[in-house]
Protein backbone atom coordinates (compact mmCIF):
# COMPACT_ATOMS: atom_id res chain seq x y z
CA UNK A 1 0.00 0.00 0.00
CA UNK A 2 2.85 2.48 1.13
CA UNK A 3 4.62 1.91 -2.35
CA UNK A 4 1.24 2.06 -4.67
CA UNK A 5 0.58 5.49 -2.44
CA UNK A 6 3.97 6.49 -3.39
CA UNK A 7 4.25 5.79 -7.06
CA UNK A 8 0.81 7.36 -7.10
CA UNK A 9 2.07 11.07 -5.93
CA UNK A 10 4.68 10.71 -8.81
CA UNK A 11 1.77 10.14 -10.66
CA UNK A 12 0.07 13.27 -10.68
CA UNK A 13 3.63 15.37 -10.24
CA UNK A 14 4.27 14.41 -13.43
CA UNK A 15 1.08 14.98 -14.71
CA UNK A 16 1.30 18.79 -13.08
CA UNK A 17 4.64 18.76 -14.40
CA UNK A 18 3.59 17.76 -17.94
CA UNK A 19 0.62 20.39 -17.55
CA UNK A 20 2.90 23.04 -16.99
CA UNK A 21 5.23 22.17 -19.79
CA UNK A 22 2.02 22.16 -22.03
CA UNK A 23 1.61 25.32 -21.09
CA UNK A 24 4.90 27.24 -21.42
CA UNK A 25 4.87 26.63 -25.29
CA UNK A 26 1.65 27.35 -27.27
CA UNK A 27 -1.08 28.19 -25.85
CA UNK A 28 -3.69 25.07 -25.47
CA UNK A 29 -6.41 25.90 -28.26
CA UNK A 30 -8.59 22.40 -29.28
CA UNK A 31 -11.92 22.62 -27.38
CA UNK A 32 -12.74 19.95 -25.60
CA UNK A 33 -14.63 17.04 -27.43
CA UNK A 34 -17.92 17.10 -25.20
CA UNK A 35 -18.28 20.98 -25.96
CA UNK A 36 -17.82 21.03 -29.91
CA UNK A 37 -21.08 21.58 -31.26
CA UNK A 38 -21.95 24.27 -32.78
CA UNK A 39 -24.15 22.45 -35.84
CA UNK A 40 -26.01 20.13 -33.26
CA UNK A 41 -27.74 16.98 -34.81
CA UNK A 42 -29.26 14.04 -32.91
CA UNK A 43 -26.61 11.97 -33.64
CA UNK A 44 -23.59 14.50 -32.31
CA UNK A 45 -25.68 15.10 -29.65
CA UNK A 46 -26.22 11.54 -28.39
CA UNK A 47 -22.17 11.20 -28.83
CA UNK A 48 -21.76 14.03 -26.12
CA UNK A 49 -23.97 13.07 -23.79
CA UNK A 50 -22.19 9.60 -23.72
CA UNK A 51 -18.99 11.02 -23.24
CA UNK A 52 -20.67 13.32 -20.21
CA UNK A 53 -22.40 10.38 -18.60
CA UNK A 54 -19.13 8.58 -18.25
CA UNK A 55 -18.23 11.37 -15.46
CA UNK A 56 -21.46 10.28 -13.47
CA UNK A 57 -21.91 8.01 -11.04
CA UNK A 58 -22.75 3.84 -12.06
CA UNK A 59 -26.90 3.65 -11.86
CA UNK A 60 -28.13 1.27 -10.02
CA UNK A 61 -31.77 0.28 -10.63
CA UNK A 62 -33.32 0.33 -7.39
CA UNK A 63 -37.21 0.21 -6.40
CA UNK A 64 -39.04 3.67 -6.49
CA UNK A 65 -39.87 2.94 -2.59
CA UNK A 66 -35.93 3.26 -1.68
CA UNK A 67 -34.82 6.57 -0.58
CA UNK A 68 -31.73 8.44 -0.65
CA UNK A 69 -29.89 9.23 2.16
CA UNK A 70 -31.21 12.66 2.16
CA UNK A 71 -34.87 11.42 2.33
CA UNK A 72 -36.06 12.72 -0.78
CA UNK A 73 -37.79 9.77 -2.81
CA UNK A 74 -36.13 8.93 -5.83
CA UNK A 75 -38.30 8.85 -9.30
CA UNK A 76 -38.31 6.20 -11.56
CA UNK A 77 -38.77 6.81 -15.04
CA UNK A 78 -42.14 7.55 -15.97
CA UNK A 79 -42.28 8.01 -19.35
CA UNK A 80 -41.43 5.77 -22.95
CA UNK A 81 -41.08 8.76 -25.77
CA UNK A 82 -39.17 11.98 -25.65
CA UNK A 83 -40.09 14.47 -28.31
CA UNK A 84 -39.82 18.30 -29.06
CA UNK A 85 -42.18 20.54 -30.23
CA UNK A 86 -41.84 24.42 -31.06
CA UNK A 87 -44.51 27.10 -30.05
CA UNK A 88 -43.94 30.77 -30.85
CA UNK A 89 -40.31 30.37 -31.98
CA UNK A 90 -39.34 28.56 -28.44
CA UNK A 91 -38.97 24.66 -27.74
CA UNK A 92 -40.39 22.77 -25.40
CA UNK A 93 -39.70 18.99 -24.58
CA UNK A 94 -42.68 16.60 -24.70
CA UNK A 95 -42.17 13.25 -22.15
CA UNK A 96 -45.13 11.51 -24.08
CA UNK A 97 -47.90 13.76 -24.09
CA UNK A 98 -46.98 15.71 -21.02
CA UNK A 99 -44.61 18.92 -21.50
CA UNK A 100 -41.60 19.25 -19.32
CA UNK A 101 -42.33 21.45 -16.44
CA UNK A 102 -39.24 23.17 -14.26
CA UNK A 103 -39.51 22.50 -10.44
CA UNK A 104 -41.67 25.75 -10.27
CA UNK A 105 -44.16 24.10 -11.95
CA UNK A 106 -43.59 26.13 -15.36
CA UNK A 107 -43.10 25.13 -18.72
CA UNK A 108 -39.88 24.39 -19.73
CA UNK A 109 -39.14 26.85 -22.86
CA UNK A 110 -36.26 26.45 -24.58
CA UNK A 111 -34.61 29.46 -26.47
CA UNK A 112 -32.97 27.13 -29.56
CA UNK A 113 -33.31 23.43 -31.37
CA UNK A 114 -29.93 22.64 -30.28
CA UNK A 115 -30.33 22.87 -26.57
CA UNK A 116 -33.80 21.43 -27.31
CA UNK A 117 -31.90 18.39 -28.49
CA UNK A 118 -29.67 18.36 -26.04
CA UNK A 119 -31.97 18.30 -23.16
CA UNK A 120 -34.19 15.72 -24.54
CA UNK A 121 -31.66 12.92 -24.83
CA UNK A 122 -30.42 13.82 -21.39
CA UNK A 123 -34.60 12.76 -20.66
CA UNK A 124 -34.13 9.91 -23.10
CA UNK A 125 -30.88 8.39 -21.94
CA UNK A 126 -32.60 8.26 -18.21
CA UNK A 127 -32.56 4.19 -17.33
CA UNK A 128 -34.63 3.06 -14.21
CA UNK A 129 -34.55 5.27 -11.77
CA UNK A 130 -34.07 9.42 -12.95
CA UNK A 131 -30.37 10.05 -12.23
CA UNK A 132 -31.05 14.47 -12.39
CA UNK A 133 -27.94 15.63 -11.15
CA UNK A 134 -26.30 14.14 -14.15
CA UNK A 135 -29.11 16.52 -16.01
CA UNK A 136 -26.95 19.47 -16.10
CA UNK A 137 -28.42 21.19 -19.49
CA UNK A 138 -31.84 20.27 -17.94
CA UNK A 139 -30.55 21.89 -14.37
CA UNK A 140 -29.10 25.06 -16.17
CA UNK A 141 -32.58 25.71 -18.01
CA UNK A 142 -34.43 25.17 -15.02
CA UNK A 143 -32.19 28.02 -13.31
CA UNK A 144 -32.54 29.95 -16.02
CA UNK A 145 -36.10 29.73 -16.20
CA UNK A 146 -37.37 29.58 -12.82
CA UNK A 147 -35.06 32.46 -11.20
CA UNK A 148 -36.91 34.66 -8.82
CA UNK A 149 -36.24 37.95 -9.64
CA UNK A 150 -35.48 38.50 -13.46
CA UNK A 151 -32.05 40.28 -14.00
CA UNK A 152 -31.16 41.99 -17.63
CA UNK A 153 -28.08 40.96 -19.28
CA UNK A 154 -26.11 43.98 -17.47
CA UNK A 155 -27.65 42.81 -13.90
CA UNK A 156 -25.98 39.46 -14.46
CA UNK A 157 -22.76 40.39 -15.73
CA UNK A 158 -22.43 42.59 -12.76
CA UNK A 159 -22.86 39.50 -10.56
CA UNK A 160 -19.72 37.89 -12.56
CA UNK A 161 -17.39 40.87 -12.10
CA UNK A 162 -17.94 40.12 -8.33
CA UNK A 163 -15.85 37.07 -8.44
CA UNK A 164 -13.00 38.93 -10.41
CA UNK A 165 -12.11 39.96 -6.96
CA UNK A 166 -11.69 36.88 -5.58
CA UNK A 167 -10.35 34.80 -8.53
CA UNK A 168 -8.05 31.98 -8.17
CA UNK A 169 -5.70 33.20 -10.57
CA UNK A 170 -5.08 36.90 -8.88
CA UNK A 171 -3.83 34.99 -5.26
CA UNK A 172 -0.43 33.28 -5.37
CA UNK A 173 1.29 31.62 -2.39
CA UNK A 174 4.61 32.58 -0.92
CA UNK A 175 6.05 28.95 -0.35
CA UNK A 176 7.41 26.70 -0.83
CA UNK A 177 9.45 27.79 -4.21
CA UNK A 178 8.13 24.78 -6.11
CA UNK A 179 4.74 25.89 -6.10
CA UNK A 180 5.38 29.49 -6.53
CA UNK A 181 6.96 28.67 -10.03
CA UNK A 182 4.09 26.07 -11.30
CA UNK A 183 1.52 28.94 -10.37
CA UNK A 184 3.86 31.92 -12.52
CA UNK A 185 4.38 28.91 -15.56
CA UNK A 186 0.79 27.78 -15.61
CA UNK A 187 -1.69 30.90 -14.78
CA UNK A 188 0.56 33.85 -16.16
CA UNK A 189 0.11 33.09 -19.75
CA UNK A 190 -3.46 32.83 -19.43
CA UNK A 191 -3.73 36.34 -17.18
CA UNK A 192 -1.95 37.79 -20.39
CA UNK A 193 -4.16 36.31 -22.47
CA UNK A 194 -7.00 37.47 -20.90
CA UNK A 195 -4.86 40.85 -20.97
CA UNK A 196 -4.15 41.05 -24.67
CA UNK A 197 -7.60 39.89 -25.51
CA UNK A 198 -9.60 42.46 -23.53
CA UNK A 199 -7.01 45.44 -23.30
CA UNK A 200 -6.97 45.25 -19.71
CA UNK A 201 -4.98 45.36 -16.65
CA UNK A 202 -4.97 42.52 -13.89
CA UNK A 203 -3.10 42.49 -11.08
CA UNK A 204 -2.30 39.70 -8.30
CA UNK A 205 -1.36 38.96 -4.74
CA UNK A 206 0.49 37.01 -2.72
CA UNK A 207 -1.22 38.23 0.73
CA UNK A 208 -4.32 37.34 1.85
CA UNK A 209 -6.01 41.00 0.90
CA UNK A 210 -7.85 40.77 -2.33
CA UNK A 211 -5.99 43.15 -4.77
CA UNK A 212 -8.02 45.78 -6.25
CA UNK A 213 -9.68 45.68 -10.06
CA UNK A 214 -8.99 49.05 -11.89
CA UNK A 215 -12.40 50.66 -12.99
CA UNK A 216 -11.62 50.07 -16.82
CA UNK A 217 -11.07 46.90 -16.18
CA UNK A 218 -14.42 46.00 -14.72
CA UNK A 219 -15.73 47.95 -17.44
CA UNK A 220 -14.12 46.58 -20.62
CA UNK A 221 -15.21 42.94 -19.43
CA UNK A 222 -18.61 43.96 -18.37
CA UNK A 223 -19.23 45.35 -21.63
CA UNK A 224 -18.09 42.11 -23.03
CA UNK A 225 -20.35 39.69 -20.55
CA UNK A 226 -23.03 41.66 -21.91
CA UNK A 227 -22.26 41.15 -25.14
CA UNK A 228 -24.18 37.55 -23.97
CA UNK A 229 -28.17 37.12 -23.72
CA UNK A 230 -29.35 36.33 -19.84
CA UNK A 231 -29.93 32.31 -20.81
CA UNK A 232 -25.87 32.40 -21.25
CA UNK A 233 -24.84 34.58 -18.58
CA UNK A 234 -26.61 31.43 -16.40
CA UNK A 235 -24.24 29.07 -18.08
CA UNK A 236 -20.55 31.60 -17.69
CA UNK A 237 -21.81 32.18 -14.23
CA UNK A 238 -21.91 28.38 -13.36
CA UNK A 239 -18.47 28.09 -14.77
CA UNK A 240 -17.19 31.15 -12.74
CA UNK A 241 -18.68 29.60 -9.58
CA UNK A 242 -17.23 25.95 -10.78
CA UNK A 243 -13.30 27.07 -11.50
CA UNK A 244 -13.29 30.17 -9.19
CA UNK A 245 -12.30 32.27 -11.43
CA UNK A 246 -13.35 34.46 -14.19
CA UNK A 247 -10.26 34.56 -15.66
CA UNK A 248 -10.03 30.96 -16.49
CA UNK A 249 -13.72 31.04 -18.03
CA UNK A 250 -13.52 34.28 -20.01
CA UNK A 251 -10.34 31.17 -21.41
CA UNK A 252 -12.35 28.44 -21.52
CA UNK A 253 -15.58 30.07 -23.32
CA UNK A 254 -13.46 31.49 -26.21
CA UNK A 255 -11.82 28.22 -26.50
CA UNK A 256 -8.39 29.69 -25.87
CA UNK A 257 -8.48 26.53 -22.69
CA UNK A 258 -9.54 23.38 -23.30
CA UNK A 259 -12.17 22.45 -20.37
CA UNK A 260 -9.44 19.41 -19.06
CA UNK A 261 -6.86 22.36 -18.95
CA UNK A 262 -9.35 24.98 -17.27
CA UNK A 263 -10.01 22.28 -14.30
CA UNK A 264 -6.58 21.31 -13.97
CA UNK A 265 -5.85 24.94 -13.48
CA UNK A 266 -8.29 26.11 -11.17
CA UNK A 267 -7.35 22.75 -9.30
CA UNK A 268 -3.55 23.49 -9.40
CA UNK A 269 -2.67 24.03 -5.27
CA UNK A 270 -5.26 20.85 -4.52
CA UNK A 271 -3.63 18.46 -6.97
CA UNK A 272 -0.05 20.07 -5.44
CA UNK A 273 -0.88 19.43 -1.84
CA UNK A 274 -2.14 16.02 -3.26
CA UNK A 275 0.59 15.09 -4.73
CA UNK A 276 2.51 16.07 -2.30
CA UNK A 277 0.44 14.07 0.77
CA UNK A 278 -1.84 11.68 -1.11
CA UNK A 279 -6.22 11.95 -1.39
CA UNK A 280 -8.65 10.42 0.02
CA UNK A 281 -9.62 7.47 -2.01
CA UNK A 282 -12.03 8.12 -5.06
CA UNK A 283 -13.46 11.53 -2.98
CA UNK A 284 -11.06 14.12 -4.56
CA UNK A 285 -11.23 12.17 -7.95
CA UNK A 286 -14.69 12.27 -8.52
CA UNK A 287 -14.87 16.02 -7.20
CA UNK A 288 -12.47 16.43 -10.15
CA UNK A 289 -14.29 14.64 -12.89
CA UNK A 290 -18.16 16.66 -11.64
CA UNK A 291 -16.47 19.20 -11.84
CA UNK A 292 -15.22 18.49 -15.19
CA UNK A 293 -18.69 17.54 -16.29
CA UNK A 294 -19.91 20.82 -15.25
CA UNK A 295 -17.85 22.81 -17.10
CA UNK A 296 -18.52 21.40 -20.31
CA UNK A 297 -21.57 21.47 -19.95
CA UNK A 298 -22.11 24.59 -19.10
CA UNK A 299 -19.86 25.85 -22.05
CA UNK A 300 -22.09 23.68 -24.48
CA UNK A 301 -25.12 25.39 -22.79
CA UNK A 302 -23.46 28.83 -23.73
CA UNK A 303 -22.88 27.33 -27.35
CA UNK A 304 -26.55 26.03 -27.72
CA UNK A 305 -28.19 29.33 -26.89
CA UNK A 306 -26.05 31.43 -29.17
CA UNK A 307 -27.39 29.12 -32.27
CA UNK A 308 -29.55 29.46 -35.25
CA UNK A 309 -32.45 27.28 -34.88
CA UNK A 310 -34.10 25.87 -37.92
CA UNK A 311 -36.61 23.38 -36.46
CA UNK A 312 -40.52 23.04 -38.32
CA UNK A 313 -43.17 24.55 -36.24
CA UNK A 314 -45.27 21.94 -35.11
CA UNK A 315 -48.06 22.11 -32.57
CA UNK A 316 -47.34 21.47 -29.35
CA UNK A 317 -49.53 18.92 -27.08
CA UNK A 318 -51.95 20.55 -23.79
CA UNK A 319 -50.49 20.66 -20.04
Amino acid sequence: MALFCRMHRIVRLQLTANLVSGLSGQPTRQINQSIALFSVAPKSILQIDQSMALLSPHKVKRSANVRHSSGKREIKRFYKNVTISQQDGQFEINLDRKRLKTPMGKILRLPTEGLALAVATEWDRQEGVLEQSSMYLTNLSNAATDKPVPQSPAERASDILEFLETDTVRFRVEEPAHLVQLQALAWDPVVKWVQDRHQVEITWTDSIVAPPVAGETREKIGRYLTSYDSWSLIGLQAIVEGLKSVILALAVVDRHLSVETAVALSRLEEEYQIAQWGNVEWAHDITALHLRASVAASVLFIHLNTEVSSTNRKSAPKS
